[in-house]
């Protein structure tokens, strides 16, 4: 392992330490299970990794979420977060994640309390400060803290450190809130999540590795790397009959390819 990435361990580890005892903010993927992987090898029982189940997130997530906390060893629990509830959020506003994330962090800090754990923490990376990000803001105001951020660690960095450590989300895709799919202005519904949650389902068991599905009301708009454009257009007949049933008039592919955070074009 890089000198310089091993400094940032250790900075991390020392960060971690200091707080004592810690609540994260877990959903899974690359970024908050190394957070969890160190504060387990740091503080062992005194972290307590806390998942919200949602139909924003598809259940797979939450299931694989579950594997790999009992994988690293660390006490996980589920809750239900209530942001379908939230008329400020399922307005989809561009400051959606703002309400999704001060819901949830509300959450938190009364789980925080009434465990006595000091301090709450979510797993934000350096890059994430260059993207359009609301919900950082509510990170902010709840005092929660983002140590890969204190650290100094990017998503390269993420990403070779849990390879490192055995994780198994070493490369494990993105992922975003299924409402992300919708375009801001656009009412969030339980109808459109699901849909969008068993279109991606479909694309990812054609062997896809980076998939959304964007939901344009009548029209799907299907992004995948571009090493997969020609895995996508073999099974053409197969996807658009399936996505067809499920309610598309029309179903498109990008020709820009996968693109994190593409909604947020709309913005411009």
């Amino acid at each position: 392992m890089r000198k310089s990435l091993l400094k940032k361990l250790a900075t991390l580890s020392e960060i971690l330490k200091n707080m004592g005892k810690v609540l994260i903010a877990y959903s899974g993927g690359a970024d908050s299970t190394l957070l969890l992987k160190v504060a387990k090898d740091n503080l062992g029982r005194n972290v307590l990794a806390v998942t919200a189940e949602s139909l924003t997130y598809p259940q797979e997530e939450i299931e694989e979420a579950k594997k790999t906390a009992k994988k690293i060893g660390a006490r996980h629990i589920i809750i239900k977060s209530r942001e379908l509830n939230n008329k400020k959020f399922i307005r989809n506003s561009k400051d959606r994640c703002y309400w999704c994330k001060k819901e949830l962090f509300l959450d938190l800090l009364k789980i925080a309390k009434r465990k006595k754990i000091p301090y709450i923490v979510e797993a934000s990376n350096l890059d994430d400060l260059k993207d359009f990000r609301p919900g950082l803001r509510a990170v902010k105001e709840a005092g929660v803290r983002s140590p890969l951020i204190e650290a100094g660690f990017t998503k390269k960095n993420i990403r070779e450190a849990s390879k490192k450590l055995g994780l198994p989300t070493y490369n494990k895709p993105p992922f975003a809130c299924l409402a992300s799919r919708i375009p801001y202005g656009e009412e969030i519904t339980k109808e459109r999540l699901l849909r969008i949650e068993k279109a991606e389902r479909f694309l990812k068991n054609l062997g896809l590795f980076q998939v959304r599905v964007r939901d344009h009301k009548e029209i799907c708009r299907i992004e995948v790397g571009e090493s997969d454009f020609s895995k996508v257009l073999k099974n053409r007949r197969k996807l658009t009959n399936f996505l067809q049933k499920l309610g598309y008039i029309f179903v498109s592919l990008d020709l820009r390819g996968y693109k994190p955070g593409s909604m947020n074009r709309l913005l411009r």
